[in-house]
């Protein structure tokens, strides 16, 4: 790596019984939401249907006639209230992301520099518009931003990143139910380096269902959230070549998007990371520090990205 390593931050600084013996939780009732969520919910009219055989299937069906809608949100420059540098480098990503969801079949929205507001608006948008397109596979979305734990930042304010997520579930988009919803996300979660630890390495040598029966699944079930570092930590980003997560991304979904499932290729991308880069930075405290992908799942079955005919 170069000497232009940056990071994707903000600045530093009872149980419940069941009388007849049944499942229990150790939460309290849920309260009611005061913000009224994210608009109506979608009910069984925009339901996804699937028959018995894909339902039970170890892999998501993935033969629909579209791919499904990709979106890059992209912040590079900031508001001067919230005191955080551009993102020079992550132009770069975002080309990369754009000619590799491309490749895979996705139809592409790109956005730039998205204040929050905007950001809730472009995703809650597309969950519902997808309810008009249920032909698709899946949902991708990737936001290329600065953040701390828990939260992104539009480029006048942060969020939180499950707020995000929100509109996707299957309470609320139901043409989504059942298939995979992956959101790829570039960004800090805190300000503590990774020092890594060194490893002595020995060198050997050098159909449509005549009738429908209903099956009850979560509503969080299907996400995949790949984040580009673990809980409480600093992201990498080169000025030059983009960060080291959505590069790698976008090495090994060239290489396998055909060939593998999206698990194993995230694994792949964790490797690249954690073994390939470490930082190069003039300040000696930002020096040689390292960096591990997180990857969050909740799906229930392979993601496999099939080629679309032509």
């Amino acid at each position: 790596m170069s000497s232009r390593d940056q990071t994707d931050a903000s600045p530093m600084e009872g149980d419940k019984t069941d009388a007849k013996g049944g499942d229990q939780t150790g939460a309290l009732p849920p309260l009611p939401s005061a913000s009224g969520g994210f608009g109506d919910k979608l009910g069984d009219k925009f339901q996804n249907i699937m028959t018995f055989e894909e339902f039970t299937a170890d892999e998501y069906k993935m033969d629909h006639l579209n791919r499904g809608l990709a979106i890059v949100i992209n912040n590079e420059v900031f508001s001067k209230e919230l005191g955080l540098g551009a993102r020079t480098g992550t132009y770069q990503d975002a080309v990369a992301l754009n000619e590799r969801f491309e490749d895979m079949g996705f139809d592409v929205q790109m956005h730039e520099n998205v204040p929050v507001k905007e950001m809730v608006q472009i995703l809650t948008k597309a969950a519902k518009d997808h309810n008009y397109n249920m032909n698709s596979d899946c949902f991708v979305c990737a936001i290329l931003t600065h953040g701390e734990e828990g939260y992104v930042f539009g480029v006048d304010a942060k969020i939180e990143t499950k707020q995000l997520l929100e509109p996707f579930k299957g309470n609320n988009c139901g043409s989504l139910v059942g298939k995979p919803k992956i959101f790829i996300i570039q960004a800090c979660q805190g300000s503590q380096f990774d020092e890594g630890v060194a490893v002595d390495v020995a060198d050997a040598k050098a159909k449509p269902a005549r009738e429908v029966q209903v099956y009850k699944i979560p509503s969080e079930a299907d996400f995949l959230i790949a984040y580009s570092v673990v809980p409480g930590y600093f992201s990498w980003r080169n000025s030059t070549n983009g960060s080291w997560f959505i590069q790698a991304l976008s090495r090994v979904l060239g290489l396998h998007w055909q060939d593998m499932d999206l698990l194993t290729i995230m694994t792949r991308v964790n490797k690249i990371v954690a073994y390939e880069f470490e930082s190069r930075t003039t300040k000696e405290y930002m020096n040689q520090k390292k960096q591990i992908p997180c990857i969050t799942s909740m799906l229930t079955k392979e993601v496999r990205f099939k080629p679309k005919k032509k």
